[in-house]
């Protein structure tokens, strides 16, 4: 008899458990606003992508090391910038901080409130030989409705979108109510240190603190996001730090027909397997988390019967996360093993080893816990452990302040039909040189991403759909009216 009543308590506390996760899953809507479409911009494509054409026929590549950095491939940029937006750079009156950053500011008569700060990058990354690339890669053509060129996409469409949209207002004689703020870097692409982290301190110095920065980032995915239909407007509400870290091992050398039982080159390349069979802890925290919450009303019941149960089913939403590297990305610290090297002869014991092993820090971790990771995984005391440059993950900015709805707000009227969710920014912008200006820091690209979009960035074949860039425009522009 008391077998069966706990086993018919069982099942009621079974069907129980069933139902609170089925209404949990039912329950979950969503709150988005609905919003006004933008007003309309009566914009010339063609000029617009004539001058975009001609910015990315500048070969402006940065380097770390400044004997060989092209300064004059900058200021020719630099120079037809002024010419291609005179109302802008008579108005704005732009400054240049270092080399080649330059800061413009749009005062307002009377300011309504802080400042909106936005940004970009001049620089661009060089372009590998044998890369299949239809049009040249500095030849900045228009064909068959796109912008090709190295810049397309990271990040210079940006720095002339916002410009496009500035000379815009201007000509219609807008006024912003609250000053706004533009900076363009160029040297994103090797750091940031002589650009954005200059203008950012200048700023910080003169006291500037904006209710909303924004930079390049995330984009409107469409069809990337696994089980969404709907376009995703991704947000980058924080980005993560990095850690290099070299291993390395010595040993007595000699002949290679008399070995110990582990060489240098074993015991690093031992260290690495050992690096790479066990990562960082995962987990579902901060901007992953809210970015799968703000998604779960918009997927189908069974997968929403999971998401909306985190409670229940992390564990197993973690092990099929951790699975995929593009969303393994999203929820630990990245492990990648990037150079190794030892030895100078096939008969030769190595003197020496070492190897190369490059952590992107989520922001639940930080570059002491990974240091403190990789010697209790190696667990070897002949095996040294140096960090060789490390980054902190940025501050993670508010999804409840007015810089985001503010940011939210421009989204939806410009691209209707797409889901705003936060998320976190795997790789590094010159944002994070700015959190020090504000807490309202965001990453995000105003433009319509498609899978075949994403190795295109860094990589061969760079366009931008000349549609695509019109929507930069006119983000831009009703962002600024929004202020």
């Amino acid at each position: 008899m008391r077998v069966r009543t706990l086993g018919s308590a069982l099942a009621l506390g079974v069907l129980a458990l069933g139902g609170v996760v089925v209404v949990r899953a039912a329950v979950r809507t969503t709150s988005e606003e609905r919003v006004a479409p933008a007003a309309p911009l009566e914009l010339d494509p063609f000029a617009l992508s004539r001058r975009l054409g001609r910015a990315l026929t500048h070969r402006t590549v940065s380097t770390l090391d400044p004997a060989s950095f092209p300064h004059e491939r900058f200021d020719a940029l630099l120079a037809e910038l002024a010419e291609s937006f005179p109302r802008t750079h008579e108005l704005l009156a732009p400054e240049r901080v270092g080399r080649h950053a330059v800061l413009y500011r749009w005062e307002a008569d009377a300011p309504a409130g802080a400042p909106l700060l936005l940004l970009a990058h001049l620089d661009v990354v060089p372009v590998e030989k044998g890369g299949d690339w239809p049009y040249a890669p500095f030849g900045g053509e228009l064909a068959e409705g796109f912008v090709w060129g190295r810049g397309a996409l990271d990040d210079k469409a940006s720095a002339l979108a916002i410009l496009e949209a500035v000379e815009h207002l201007t000509a219609e004689g807008f006024r912003p109510r609250r000053d706004v703020w533009i900076a363009l870097g160029f040297d994103e692409e090797v750091g940031g240190k002589r650009g954005a982290a200059a203008v950012a301190r200048l700023l910080e110095e003169r006291g500037v603190r904006p209710a909303l920065v924004l930079d390049e980032g995330l984009a409107v995915l469409e069809d990337i996001v696994d089980g969404v239909e709907r376009p995703v407007a991704a947000v980058g509400v924080g980005e993560k730090g990095s850690a290099t870290v070299r291993l390395s091992a010595e040993g007595p050398g000699g002949h290679s027909s008399l070995p110990p039982p582990h060489t240098a080159v074993g015991r690093v390349a031992r260290a690495v397997t050992r690096l790479e069979a066990r990562g960082l802890p995962a987990a579902l925290d901060g901007p992953s988390r809210a970015l799968f919450e703000a998604l779960v009303p918009h997927m189908p019941f069974g997968r929403r019967l999971v998401l909306a149960n985190l409670w229940l089913f992390e564990p197993l939403v973690l092990d099929q996360l951790v699975a995929a590297p593009s969303t393994a990305a999203l929820v630990r610290t990245t492990t990648a093993a990037t150079l190794i090297s030892g030895g100078v002869k096939a008969n030769v014991l190595p003197a020496r080893a070492e190897s190369t092993v490059n952590f992107r820090v989520h922001p639940h971790d930080g570059v002491n816990a990974v240091l403190a990771h990789v010697r209790e995984v190696i667990d070897d005391p002949t095996v040294s452990v140096e960090l060789v440059a490390g980054a902190e993950p940025s501050p993670v900015s508010p999804t409840d302040g007015e810089g985001f709805a503010w940011l939210e707000r421009t989204i939806r009227q410009v691209f209707p039909d797409a889901i705003v969710a936060p998320s976190l920014v795997t790789g590094a912008t010159d944002a994070r040189h700015y959190t020090g200006c504000s807490e309202a820091v965001y990453r995000f690209l105003p433009l319509r991403l498609r899978p075949d979009d994403l190795p295109r960035i860094h990589g061969a074949a760079e366009r931008l759909a000349l549609a695509a860039y019109l929507d930069m425009v006119r983000f831009y522009a009703q962002l600024i009216r929004n202020a």
